[in-house]
């Protein structure tokens, strides 16, 4: 019982520890909030390249029910475009996990489609499904986040120690059975590191495909606009909400993450 006592982590113990980890990240964000409100004025930056922190604050403050309306509709474009994007990747990783050869056809065209830079896709989606349809900006989030779950789910499904295959195998396992038990739990830990990287790329693609039309009240459109009128401040407090949605989706994904992969090292590590 008292080498336990010992070995256990005390309550100052897991306090250092926070302190340790979170103590960088708070001052860092201290200092940007000091260089953003004071120091930038300071060495002359001017407010239409950005505007003081107080000023944004104020704008944000201001126009707070335009904003969330816009947030709630730029969310649910971006949140649209991840599920769609994800489980297409995660079933197409499944289907080249199988057949090999398949795979190694396709990936050159995947990379050459990844490669098609999103504002000259952008205009497509609008012809494809009109200017103000949510489903253009759903396709170009979509698209964001296609690849890089499919690449990391990929791996992860071929990253399979040999011995379990071969244990699989000594029990005449089919292949359903081998995905099942061996390969989709060994590529979770993967997935939800591409899942993590996909929410904030589906946020960039709303917000982007908002800048070649969409709905007046979307965050995308409320950023053009306020900077055509010269309300900069305005344009930064939507910048704001669109990063502060980026941060709440990736957060979303990480507690699931947590919850899911409670098993896995690298998460046991991390709650130690």
């Amino acid at each position: 019982m008292s080498t336990l006592a010992q070995t256990a982590p005390t309550r100052s113990d897991r306090l250092g520890e926070r302190s340790r980890r979170w103590g960088p990240v708070l001052v860092v964000f201290g200092l940007g909030i000091v260089t953003w409100q004071w120091l930038l004025p300071l060495i002359g930056i001017e407010r239409y390249l950005l505007p003081p922190l107080s000023d944004v604050l104020q704008a944000l403050w201001d126009a707070r029910s335009e904003l969330l309306r816009a947030a709630w509709i730029t969310f649910k474009e971006a949140l649209g475009g991840f599920v769609l994007g994800c489980s297409l990747a995660f079933v197409l990783a499944l289907v080249l996990a199988r057949w090999r050869p398949l795979g190694n056809a396709l990936m050159p065209y995947m990379i050459a489609a990844n490669a098609v830079p999103i504002v000259a896709f952008a205009p497509i989606t609008n012809a494809w499904f009109g200017t103000l349809s949510p489903w253009s900006k759903v396709v170009i989030a979509a698209v964001l986040c296609f690849f890089p779950v499919l690449v990391n789910t990929l791996r992860g499904l071929t990253s399979v120690r040999p011995e379990s295959l071969e244990l699989m195998r000594s029990y005449a396992a089919p292949q359903r059975v081998v995905f099942a038990r061996v390969r989709i739990p060994n590529s979770m830990p993967f997935v939800f590191s591409a899942l993590k990287i996909a929410a904030v790329l589906a946020m960039i693609g709303a917000v982007v495909g908002d800048y070649f039309g969409g709905s007046t009240e979307s965050l995308g459109v409320q950023i053009v606009s306020a900077v055509s009128l010269a309300q900069y401040e305005t344009a930064w407090a939507a910048i704001l909400v669109a990063s502060f949605l980026g941060i709440a989706f990736y957060g979303a994904v990480a507690a699931a993450e947590r919850l899911v992969l409670g098993w896995h090292p690298s998460i046991r590590d991390k709650s130690t």
